[in-house]
């Protein structure tokens, strides 16, 4: 559509703005940026473009985009009613079509926005462009912050809230793959064209990273995380930082919201704590919590990250050893207020803010003022906002209901004004991200981007480098072209319920790659095998305080007499995908060779079986010996760092701890 242009003398800018200088300027020194109009006129200040957002014929402060942001943020603030404002600290998941959006824009005044869907990026640019119209049409113009969790990697399975989309950009291997190339550089290049893909298709922020440390085998988030070890956590939260936003917000930039502060790893026995049954947050040895939990947060403030998610977590003190100075403590006799995060203000305020500089603000995480509000339940919605908004939480996830916040203010629970801090904040973010100058994306080329050969190269590289060889004792592999010419190869996938169709994908793959290989049908003609495990976190949805559990069993979907029955009849490669530390001393002993990967592509997989790549992967996390020691482990200590003997070592005497990992020259 083509914008309204009005002209404009400078002696006409709205009262209180800074005189113009002079045409020919840059407009001291800032670079004149992007702008355009869909739906409000433009104002030309001499050759200088300004969207006259409220639509009033003149250039207000917060229109201009020559001044500070600050400047901007003071003009648009009072301009907001109160019912704007809550709005604004609302966030939740996009509406299902154009009629829902208009209602959150214009009605309840909801700017930020969850895409959880997974379009190509061309209609992603389409619709955030037909829904940023309707944001411009609105009395201030303020933009829509389009958000996504990651959807950049090879996922198993799309869980709300976690990873809802893959496959329409460039295609990385799993976050702990990334961990395992140990290379900060390609990860670098990682976050920079996933950026530029993401703003491409009009998605400015990213639910991302987890950056916390794994110290729980059991927890079932281990996949989205970088493993165990805090200071490769740290430069990776640097790194992934940086190529997302740059070294400071702007309109190529995607905001992170790196989570979940002050780190979910340490749950007890390893439960979902989306669940009641796993609210718990446990810290049994002195001292973990800023030796292991807080340094990638620390290395993301740092970094400059826009905004961290806080956990669902209560932290719960007569299962926890002293972790925070007295000075932090909830009182004289207790260490932690045994309430989330969203609502617990030593560790928000205090500790995120106050101790390690945090400036950015707090994104909840999804339902803590409905269904996961744990410590809170017995307070009404009113009191919820007002002790979060009091704990220092800025802006509400998963939520697009603000009358609470309002009826808290209008019941005196809240003052007007004690949302104007976040509201400063979220408005900061947006105009640093140039979204009130251009909201807006091509979308041929945001699709052009998403396809690019050159990405998906970078990304590959990431795959082979993420493949991790344990054991090779016997020499199988890698499987060369002279063995192979003799090989009977059997292959099995174990995916509990997906199994079949697994084994039938993975033997269409290495016919379609690889055709030289002899691929048989039973284990009797076969004097070879390939054989996959693909486990997954068990969860009794019985007994639901029963620990979670990793043993490779029937239970996580392998069929673990199956495989010792392949690898006592011919030679197996054993791959495991370690999602997780699994417990896997009863199938790796009788493997000829043992590979561990992270959600890689097979493609990748083959190269490495095949001797085209020599691995060089190395672990993310340590995995355990046996169930005893998963049992005994403490839940906020990384495998690596157990007081006992907690790692598997296998028979030729190697330990499967963090950095472990093999190559065929060595």
């Amino acid at each position: 559509m083509a914008s309204l242009v009005t002209t404009v003398a400078a002696t006409t800018i709205a009262s209180g703005a800074l005189a113009a200088p002079p045409e020919h300027s840059n407009a001291g020194g800032k670079k004149a940026p992007s702008v355009e109009a869909h739906v409000k006129p433009i104002i030309k200040v001499g050759q200088r473009k300004f969207k006259d957002l409220n639509n009033n014929g003149k250039l207000d402060r917060y229109e201009d985009w020559r001044l500070s942001t600050e400047e901007r943020v003071a003009d648009l603030l009072p301009r907001m009613s109160m019912e704007e404002k809550a709005g604004m600290m609302q966030i939740t998941s996009l509406g299902a079509n154009a009629d829902v959006v208009k209602d959150y824009v214009n009605n309840r005044h909801i700017r930020y926005m969850i895409i959880r869907d997974n379009p190509t990026a061309q209609d992603l640019a389409k619709r955030a462009n037909s829904y940023q119209e309707i944001a411009e049409a609105s009395p201030l113009g303020i933009p829509i912050v389009f958000t996504s969790n990651p959807r950049n990697h090879i996922n198993e399975q799309n869980q709300f809230g976690i990873s809802e989309a893959s496959g329409q950009f460039s295609t990385w291997p799993g976050t702990l793959g990334l961990a395992a190339t140990r290379d900060l550089e390609l990860i670098r290049d990682f976050a920079e064209i996933a950026q530029d893909e993401w703003r491409s298709a009009g998605i400015q922020k990213n639910y991302g990273y987890q950056i916390e440390t794994v110290t729980e085998p059991r927890w079932r988030r281990i996949s989205g995380t970088f493993g165990e070890d805090p200071t490769l956590n740290a430069e990776i939260a640097r790194e992934v930082t940086l190529g997302f936003q740059g070294n400071k917000l702007s309109s190529q930039s995607v905001a992170q919201t790196v989570k979940h502060f002050p780190g979910d790893g340490a749950v007890l026995n390893g439960l979902d704590p989306h669940n009641e049954q796993g609210q718990w947050a446990i810290y049994p040895t002195e001292g973990s919590l800023y030796k292991y939990h807080l340094p990638p947060f620390q290395a993301a403030i740092d970094a400059g990250t826009s905004s961290i998610m806080s956990y669902y977590n209560v932290p719960k003190n007569d299962m926890s050893a002293v972790q925070l100075p007295k000075e932090l403590w909830y009182s004289e006799t207790q260490q932690f207020e045994e309430v989330a995060a969203a609502y617990n203000k030593k560790i928000i305020t205090d500790l995120l803010r106050g101790e390690m500089g945090f400036k950015g603000y707090v994104n909840s995480d999804s339902g803590v003022l409905t269904n996961r509000d744990w410590g809170v339940q017995d307070l009404t919605i009113e009191e919820k906002f007002a002790k979060a908004i009091d704990a220092g939480t800025n802006i509400f996830s998963d939520n697009n209901d603000p009358s609470g916040l309002i009826s808290a203010i209008n019941k005196g629970l809240v003052k007007e004004e004690e949302l104007d801090p976040s509201v400063s904040q979220l408005l900061t973010e947006i105009f640093n991200l140039g979204l009130f100058e251009d909201p807006y994306t091509d979308p041929t080329e945001a699709q052009k981007i998403a396809d690019s050969d050159e990405s998906q190269a970078r990304a590959d590289e990431a795959h082979l480098k993420s493949v991790t060889l344990l054991r090779n004792d016997e020499n199988m592999l890698p499987l060369t072209d002279e063995k192979i010419a003799t090989t009977k190869l059997y292959v099995e996938v174990f995916a509990g319920n997906n199994s079949a169709i697994r084994t039938s994908s993975l033997k269409e793959l290495i016919k379609k790659e690889d055709p030289s290989v002899t691929i048989v049908n039973t284990l009797e003609e076969a004097n070879a095998a390939l054989v996959m495990l693909r486990p997954s976190p068990f969860e009794n949805p019985v007994n639901l305080d029963a620990p979670v559990d990793i043993k490779l069993g029937t239970l996580t979907g392998i069929d673990v007499d199956r495989v010792k029955e392949i690898e006592n009849t011919v030679p197996t490669a054993l791959v495991i995908n370690m999602n997780n530390p699994w417990v896997i001393d009863e199938v790796e002993p009788h493997a000829a060779a043992v590979v561990a990967t992270y959600n890689v592509k097979g493609e990748a997989l083959l190269d490495v079986l095949r001797g085209r790549f020599n691995p060089t992967g190395k672990l993310p996390i340590t995995i355990p010996a046996n169930q005893e020691a998963v049992d005994k482990n403490a839940s906020d200590v990384p495998g690596y760092a157990e007081s006992f003997d907690y790692t598997y070592r296998n028979k030729a005497g190697d330990d499967y701890s963090f950095g472990f990992g093999l190559s065929y020259d060595k």
